[in-house]
């Protein structure tokens, strides 16, 4: 990869970046990884060969960027931004990007279906707040708004990177057959599901509050993941892998784990139903969590899939 352009400035995108320590960890990594390859490749390096790096930091506009700005080490070896906004589109301008870097972050949609939410639709997903167990139209809108954003992702990205530049994108997945051991991740959206349904019944939630609530996630099958790359004429696959998630993910206990739930639903969940009902409903969810501990084993969850993919542009 011939990084080094005349400005003689790397720049390096991480794409949800959150608040942090993982973002930091792994744009240091990725920083020193490229200093140390690009020693290697040229010799006799004067001052003025030397790149320097430049950082910048992706998330939605609700993300906490001043916490993240806060953690940075002061000795870190790139400069260092933030660029607020949803990486379904356009972020950056054309051909400036030379490294793309993303983890667990795809398998969100740039929005709810809009059909799920529609009474006179034959994918009204009533009663439920995902597709898990559910007709199979709103499966199919999820599956169809999924391929649409991931698709608009590429194409962003695409005209982002210069000619030749990497994106490493750490996404998660399910396998293509399930078996009856393994646990699809969106199980817990279910069980959380049928304690808002609960809550209904007890007068607690407005039903037509639930019908309208759907998490806008979903978890692609990995065949149907490589068939959107592969058929992207911007990339190719340089390398692909899969990842186990008990390789770098211990099962945490009910409580821990339902507070990394509400870390990144509690936002969602308060904007909808309003904040008065957060605390009953995550307190009964630990309960259902208890109950179905099987739900926490990573050995049972999700695969990550990661994809290094190259601009041919």
């Amino acid at each position: 990869m011939t990084c080094v352009e005349p400005t003689n400035v790397i720049s390096i995108a991480d794409l949800g970046c959150t608040t942090g320590p993982n973002t930091i960890i792994v744009m240091q990594t990725i920083t020193e990884a490229i200093e140390n390859q690009y020693y290697k490749t040229v010799q006799k390096l004067s001052a003025q060969q030397i790149p320097e790096f430049q950082v910048i930091f992706n998330d939605q506009v609700s993300n906490d960027f001043n916490t993240l700005f806060k953690r940075l080490p002061p000795n870190r070896n790139y400069f260092a931004s933030g660029v607020p906004g949803s990486f379904h589109g356009r972020l950056f301008p054309k051909k400036t990007l030379h490294f793309v870097h993303s983890a667990s972050t795809l398998h969100w949609l740039s929005r709810v279906p809009k059909e799920i939410t529609d009474r006179s639709s034959s994918a009204f997903n009533k009663g439920r707040i995902h597709y898990i167990n559910a007709p199979k139209e709103v499966q199919d809108a999820y599956a169809a708004q999924y391929r649409t954003d991931f698709e608009n992702f590429l194409h962003a990205r695409a005209q982002e990177l210069v000619s030749n530049g990497l994106m490493a994108l750490q996404i998660a997945t399910v396998p293509d057959v399930i078996l009856e051991s393994d646990i699809h991740p969106a199980r817990v959206y279910e069980l959380l599901g049928s304690t808002l349904m609960e809550m209904t019944k007890e007068g607690r939630v407005s039903e037509e509050k639930v019908d309208s609530f759907n998490v806008p996630l979903f978890y692609s099958p990995a065949k149907n993941l490589k068939e959107i790359l592969e058929k992207n004429e911007s990339f190719s696959v340089e390398q692909m892998e899969t990842l186990k998630v008990e390789e770098f993910y211990e099962a945490p206990n009910a409580s821990n784990f339902v507070s990394m739930l509400r870390a990144f639903l509690g936002d969602l969940i308060e904007q909808h139903f309003g904040g008065g009902i957060v605390d009953e409903l995550f307190d009964r969810f630990t309960h259902k969590v208890v109950e179905f501990p099987d739900i926490m084993n990573p050995k049972k969850l999700k695969l990550v899939m990661l994809f290094v993919i190259k601009c041919n542009n």
